[in-house]
């Protein structure tokens, strides 16, 4: 039954997050925020002086310390509260003027990366020695300096931070777009009904069973975006070359090595999870057939790739049987993991359902404070899923600041999907063992496999199409909408394969995913899930010491590089074999379901 979204003063404050722990109101961000103004000044002071002694170097990354503290606070609350309601003008200026703060503290600072590159090398050997606390700041001195042939003279440094504002400038468009401005038309189901058609609510209408319902909302959905189609293509394009632009500025041979350096993955890692799911299709064109199949469709179109092969498998599941299921999986993890993915609960980290003007998707959001997860909360599977996933992030963020400082209380992009995936695995893990009903175990393994479609196909998919805009945008070509859709309905073809009608709707679905607006994110939420299945399986067989290493993994916050931090867990990135090893895993799942629906 369709429910009307509600207006955010609608919602329960139960079902709200505590967004008080940050401050208690807004008079009290303005008072923090109005104390955040000296930061800059006294950040500028430090100009000239960073290899002048150990001291000075010290108290400069003890300043800066505190400052990235307090400036990621106020960032938070104001961040927060303009995701609750977009369209609210008052937290559309809280977030605008906090950005520009921002701007300022980077253009303050922007100095450090010149003055730490030639701070020679026996010079800073002998700061360690004659100053042992500055021992705190080794692996963050280590990493600063490995960018020294990218980083620019000062002024020219302050030049590129000072640019961050308008950086943000198509992203903050696209929000806007997305989540203010684009309306809907209600698609009405095969008795007639209208539905509420949202960038939140489309895949829960994807899911339904049925497909007169499915095809109106997918063309619907579509239709809309394809009106703009100029637009959005206009500034995606405008992200990709802002992007150029600053990874040349910094002297990278390409905008996918400017963002794998800096954060120390191979640029390999991402070619050998392109090139190794693509010598595996044939399985995801062997999942589509049995979806074919399973449906009894003539045609596989592009709305039948959501729902269901079983029937019933829109199983109602309510908030708090999702929470306690997400708990009891949780218990493999040990007693203080358990503990305090409770208290999250308690203590309302979470935002969980819809509401006029919300941001749509979800995330987890981490504070020196406690973590805050993002929702748009259905009753199915689906949502009890996100629930598990972004609850990973948050403790992989609640651990990481309370082991390590907050120079690496922080993690980068390419671990940060290992811990929520993981806790997805540990979920259909503990789903699985507990049902011995047959009809049952087809819908979750149905859902694994959607997984490992959404997940490590579609995202390597997203991955490719990424790549290819980014090459096309360095060749100097200008993406337009035509040719944007022409790049993004030829991989659909590819990747599908021949029992697949790719509708050709499908060739505007890059317009709606935001990640593109966070440059070679995509690849690692399949990484990440190929990690995540190689650990579930470890955690699962391996008894407490693999449960030590992967906790260990979850306290390391940034304490060293990324690759290295998963072999602290017990994965090898730098090598094919993990996706190689989840793409096995889908042949033998694909394998199980065809036994079950024979």
């Amino acid at each position: 039954m369709d429910t009307k979204v509600k207006k955010r003063g609608e919602q329960n404050p139960s079902d709200c997050w505590s967004i008080e722990d940050l401050f208690p109101s807004v008079q009290a961000w303005e008072a923090a925020f109005e104390a955040c103004q000296a930061l800059p000044g006294q950040l500028a002071a430090c100009q000239g002086r960073l290899g002048e002694s150990a001291q000075a170097l010290y108290e400069y990354l003890e300043l800066s310390e505190r400052a990235d503290r307090q400036a990621a606070t106020v960032y938070a609350y104001a961040s927060l509260r303009h995701d609750e309601d977009t369209a609210d003008p008052a937290y559309q200026a809280m977030s605008g003027r906090c950005f520009r703060f921002l701007v300022e503290l980077g253009s303050a600072a922007a100095f450090e990366g010149p003055e730490l590159a030639e701070i020679p090398e026996g010079t800073l050997e002998g700061f360690y020695a004659q100053l042992p606390a500055l021992e705190k700041y080794r692996r963050y001195l280590t990493k600063a300096r490995l960018e020294r042939e990218h980083i620019l003279s000062p002024e020219e440094e302050a030049l590129l931070a000072s640019a961050g504002e308008l950086g943000s400038g198509p992203s903050d468009i696209f929000r806007s777009f997305l989540d203010a401005d684009m309306k809907f038309p209600s698609p009405a189901d095969s008795q007639g009904q209208a539905h509420t058609l949202t960038n939140g609510s489309y895949i829960a209408l994807m899911e339904s069973e049925d497909r007169t319902l499915r095809e109106n909302a997918f063309r619907a959905f579509y239709g809309v975006y394809g009106s703009s189609r100029n637009a959005l293509a206009a500034m995606l394009n405008a992200e990709i070359r802002k992007c150029v632009f600053f990874a040349r500025a910094r002297r990278y041979e390409s905008t996918l090595a400017s963002a794998m350096h800096p954060v120390e993955v191979p640029e390999a890692v991402y070619h050998n999870l392109l090139e190794t799911v693509r010598r595996n299709l044939g399985l995801l064109h062997r999942y589509m057939a049995l979806r074919k199949k399973a449906l009894g469709v003539e045609e596989l179109h592009m709305y039948d790739l959501y729902t269901g092969m079983v029937p019933a498998s829109e199983e109602v599941i309510p908030f708090q049987r999702a929470q306690e299921e997400v708990l009891e999986a949780a218990k493999v993890l040990g007693e203080d993991y358990h503990r305090v993915l409770s208290e999250g609960f308690a203590q309302r980290w979470m935002d969980r359902y819809e509401n006029e003007g919300k941001r749509s998707g979800a995330y987890s959001h981490g504070c020196a404070v406690h973590p805050y997860v993002l929702l748009n909360h259905r009753d199915n599977l689906n949502s009890e899923f996100t629930l598990a996933h972004e609850m990973g992030h948050a403790m992989h963020s609640y651990l990481s600041c309370q082991n390590q400082p907050p120079v690496y209380a922080g993690y980068v992009l390419f671990v940060a999907e290992v811990a929520s995936t993981c806790n997805e695995a540990l979920l259909m893990q503990y789903l699985l063992k507990k049902t011995t009903d047959r009809k049952r175990r087809a819908v979750l393994i149905n859902y694994f496999l959607e997984q490992f479609r959404t997940t490590l196909y579609r995202q390597t998919m997203f991955a490719e199409f990424e790549l290819a805009v980014h090459r096309l945008s360095e060749s100097g070509e200008t993406l337009t909408a035509q040719r944007l859709c022409e790049v993004y309905y030829e991989l659909n073809q590819r990747y599908y394969g021949p029992d697949v009608v790719v509708d050709r709707e499908i060739e505007m679905e890059w317009a709606r995913i935001p990640h593109f607006y966070r440059r070679f994110y995509v690849y690692q939420y399949a990484t990440g899930f190929s990690a995540a299945m190689a650990l579930s399986k470890r955690i699962l067989e391996g008894g407490q010491e693999a449960v030590d290493g992967y906790l260990r993994f979850l306290s390391g916050g940034s304490s060293t590089d990324p690759v290295s931090l998963l072999k602290i867990a017990g994965v090898d990135m730098s090598t094919p074999q993990p996706v190689e090893d989840a793409l096995a895993l889908f042949g033998r799942l694909i394998g199980e379901m065809e036994e079950l629906l024979a």
